[in-house]
């Protein structure tokens, strides 16, 4: 374990990208400082301006003294190997890498939906391109997700998606089914009876003990429509 608090910069004001960063750091009671909910997004801003060389592109971004680690997906390769929060074979970590790295291709397309021209628009001004945007998704990317990571699950040896071991991965993917039923509640409602164990790999890892306090608190940010997922009606259906 880390002797001092990592540093974890993501904006003070969203679950997002950040959110899973804070699921590993909290299951496996790493000690970490969220700074913007401690200072706020302008302190952010602020860090990010200051940073030279080998600095981010964006939050989310980990800081453990020198080192400066950004991308969700390489925190969590980061946090797995020293942390021991994935069995440490190379075909383990690498799937569980690949694992990720395709969650948030999922992620990436679930905010798409609502900002399909730019990101640099209001939801507002692109909702007609937005509506056409979430049919396919709705219909054809979310059942892609969903049935390779049920069919790891089926493969698997375990109720986890590496067998019987919990990774960052599981984590992970934890988050991203809350995330699309938070943004298109009656299309994951039709299709939780087809995936039903990438559902109660969501319902384990609600459950775990280690996790209880940080859903119970103010720390766990709740989604909302200023994040990633968002759930705007007229682009969900069945």
């Amino acid at each position: 374990m880390a002797s001092a608090p990592y540093d974890l910069w993501y904006w003070a004001e969203i679950p997002g990208r950040g959110e899973f960063i804070r699921l590993a750091l909290e299951a496996a009671s790493i000690p970490y400082r969220d700074r913007a909910r401690e200072a706020g997004s302008d302190a952010l801003m602020r860090d990010m301006q200051s940073r030279t060389g080998r600095r981010p592109f964006a939050p989310p971004y980990l800081v453990a003294g020198d080192l400066c680690v950004a991308q969700t997906a390489n925190i969590l390769l980061y946090l797995g190997d020293r942390h021991g929060l994935c069995p440490s074979d190379e075909g383990s970590r690498r799937f569980a890498h690949q694992l990720v790295l395709t969650m948030m291709d999922a992620l990436d397309g679930a905010h798409d939906v609502h900002h399909p021209v730019s990101g640099s628009l209001y939801y507002e001004d692109q909702k007609a391109e937005a509506r056409r945007a979430a049919e396919p998704f709705r219909h054809d990317r979310i059942p892609k997700f969903l049935d390779y990571f049920e069919g790891v699950l089926a493969d698997g040896a375990g109720p986890w998606l590496l067998g019987e071991e919990r990774c960052h991965a599981d984590l992970a993917l934890f988050q991203l089914v809350e995330g699309l039923a938070y943004a298109f509640p009656k299309r994951m409602a039709t299709l939780a009876p087809e995936h039903p164990l990438t559902f109660a790999l969501r319902d384990r890892v609600r459950a775990l003990p280690e996790l209880a306090a940080y859903f119970a608190s103010d720390r766990r940010i709740a989604f909302n429509e200023d994040g990633i997922f968002r759930h705007y009606p007229e682009l969900d259906a069945s």
